[in-house]
């Protein structure tokens, strides 16, 4: 048996979830959507993870590459 997560966009697929539960095709699992929710940001969970200096040359990376695309190339 395997477990899949659906979006229900109506009351007509939720009925028709209902009727293959009551047929025993599936089982409806209720899942509050909230409480699954990450708490924490990915910005403030990988803070700090980089150096300085290695923030420096992605930043002067960064810089090049978007230069190569201003750059004419004919």
């Amino acid at each position: 048996m395997s477990t899949a997560v659906v979006e229900i966009k109506n009351d007509i697929a939720y009925s028709f979830l209902q009727n293959l539960e009551q047929i025993n095709v599936l089982r409806i699992v209720t899942r509050d959507v909230a409480k699954h929710a990450p708490t924490q940001k990915l910005s403030e969970r990988f803070a700090g993870c980089l150096s300085s200096e290695r923030v420096d040359e992605l930043q002067q990376e960064l810089s090049q590459m978007r230069n190569e695309w201003n750059r004419s190339t004919y």
